[in-house]
């Protein structure tokens, strides 16, 4: 074997490794909004009649924790609660949940839940039914 023969074989072989290395573009539909994405984004938000965004995360935190989460983060200036819970039956799975609260015109403020089961995202419209008939009763209760 002769020395262009390695040097030609190396070069090819430099140039395959690197090529390799090269990340793939990103898809450009990957931040396209889609009509799933909108439908999942209603069900997850409720407007609520609060103006003090204050109250709205303390009902979010007291209405969590009713439900058995354990509130990991909680950040008034944001407006941003995670929590999360083990889920029955087998305790060993994880259920989680980040809440935005956001001030909204005319004295509402909007509330969107986003909950993952196992790291999979929750698309049922029930779940966040429950979860703010959880919050209105919280609120209720908590109203001066």
């Amino acid at each position: 074997m002769s020395l262009t023969q390695v040097s030609g074989t190396g070069v090819f072989l430099l140039c395959l490794m690197l090529y390799g290395c090269t990340a793939p573009e990103p898809r450009k539909e990957l931040f396209t909004p889609t009509d799933a994405q909108m439908k999942i984004r209603s069900a997850q938000s409720r407007a609520f009649e609060v103006k003090d965004r204050t109250v709205a995360m303390r009902g979010v935190i007291a209405a969590l924790q009713d439900l058995g989460f354990i509130i990991e983060r909680a950040n008034e200036p944001l407006g941003l609660v995670t929590a999360a819970r083990f889920a029955e039956p087998n305790y060993y799975d994880v259920l989680g949940v980040t809440v935005t609260v956001r001030p909204q015109e005319e004295g509402k403020t909007l509330i969107r839940a986003n909950a993952i089961y196992n790291n999979k995202p929750i698309e049922d419209p029930k779940v966040y039914q429950n979860f703010f008939a959880s919050v209105e009763r919280s609120l209720f209760l908590t109203k001066d």
